[in-house]
């Protein structure tokens, strides 16, 4: 029996005990991939991002998506259409140079 004098975070960690978890937790398989040991991770917990951070928080093992950088196509996927009109330029014949 637990007193009051347990603090919640030991008490939070202990092995056995299943109140901590948020009630849409799944049991998940670990196996070996190479010499890395590896999660396959549920479905309905997938990760939206191509790398993650890891880190522990004493028995817990913490993934975080690393927000990734939009590409440069991305970028100029949302930019609008320029209304301005640009000025003609002569584009005369290059020259040509002799380099050797």
């Amino acid at each position: 029996m637990l007193t009051g004098n347990v603090p919640c975070a030991y008490v939070a960690h202990m092995p056995g005990d299943k109140s901590h978890r948020p009630i849409d937790a799944r049991h998940a398989r670990l196996f070996r991939n190479g010499r890395n040991q590896a999660v396959r991770i549920p479905r309905e917990f997938e990760l939206a991002a191509d790398e993650v951070v890891v880190y522990k928080d004493a028995h817990r093992l913490i993934l975080e998506p690393v927000k990734r950088s939009p590409s440069l196509a991305e970028v100029l996927s949302r930019l609008s259409p320029l209304e301005d009109d640009f000025p003609s330029m002569a584009d005369p014949p290059a020259k040509p140079e002799e380099i050797f």
